[in-house]
């Protein structure tokens, strides 16, 4: 079994991996708290669908970042959470990443995704371990570089009574969201004939939001996660004044593609055409046509 699979474009290259395309996922009634605070720049082209099946292996390497990875660690406190926004749904909550080992945790599920077909391959863990590394000190520019913000997000289990989870163990499902602007004259992100002038219009209206890196834990599909994920995600964008929430899609991965759709995201027809050599549509949803009975 699979999960979704989502292209993240670099409008500059190409770059294809396999997809799988056989996981369904199914929606559940959610409540909202919501908040959003992160920055970074473009990102790589790139299909994620995830199943974990082996254990997470720690970075052997230093981590790039003052203080060394604490994996032990319990996840943050509702107390620490106070002032981040978060979506409660079933026995998980959607929120931003807030520490450096969930974003760990979040590069993991993607080195899983990556080599989840040639697991039987010699030095298999050596290379996720290696992918992961290069993922998350990716991740940490994306989320702490200038100019377009980026924030990785992530479902975790809600805290239980009598249950103690470490930080690496609560993480089950993880995405990406950026902000940028489209280049002058684009009419949507990507747009080759019009995107001559490298300039960045920075007016309100040309500014969106691109969902990328979707991934789900094994244990934890089935149960709404992939859906009010994204939907966490798509109204994070909409209370910072976006109105555009675009993402790509493999053209034969229907189960993803009716998932999108199911929540609002609709193919962009004017860039089929363009996109028809990588087999993938680009989606998008207008966040002013939502009603805020719907996240209800």
């Amino acid at each position: 079994m699979s999960a979704i699979s989502i292209y993240r474009p670099e409008f500059l290259g190409s770059v294809r991996y396999g997809y799988r395309n056989d996981l369904i996922f199914h929606r559940n009634v959610a409540s909202w708290s919501m908040k959003m605070d992160s920055k970074s720049p473009q990102t790589m082209k790139e299909e994620i669908s995830i199943q974990i099946s082996t254990p997470l292996l720690l970075p052997k390497s230093k981590p790039s970042t003052p203080n060394e990875l604490r994996f032990n660690r319990p996840p943050p406190g509702d107390q620490e959470l106070v002032h981040k926004k978060k979506l409660e749904f079933g026995q998980f909550v959607a929120r931003e990443a807030v520490l450096d080992e969930e974003l760990w945790t979040a590069a993991w599920l993607r080195a899983e995704s990556h080599w989840e077909n040639r697991k039987n391959e010699r030095y298999v863990d050596s290379f996720k371990r290696k992918f992961a590394e290069q993922e998350f000190n990716a991740i940490k520019r994306r989320c702490s570089g200038l100019g377009q913000s980026c924030t990785c997000i992530v479902t975790v289990s809600k805290e239980q009574k009598h249950i103690k989870r470490t930080v690496i163990k609560s993480v089950v499902a993880t995405l990406d969201m950026s902000l940028r602007h489209l280049m002058h004259g684009e009419t949507f992100p990507g747009e080759r004939e019009k995107s001559h002038v490298c300039s960045i219009n920075k007016e309100i209206p040309n500014k969106y939001a691109y969902v990328s890196n979707l991934c789900v834990s094994k244990a934890a599909r089935r149960q709404g996660v992939a859906s009010n994920m994204l939907k966490f995600a798509v109204e994070t964008a909409r209370s910072s004044g976006i109105e555009q929430v675009y993402v790509h899609v493999h053209r034969n991965n229907t189960p993803a593609r009716l998932l999108y759709e199911k929540i609002g995201f609709e193919v962009v027809e004017i860039a089929s055409s363009q996109l028809l050599e990588e087999q993938t549509y680009l989606l998008c949803i207008n966040t002013r046509k939502l009603n805020n009975a719907y996240w209800c």
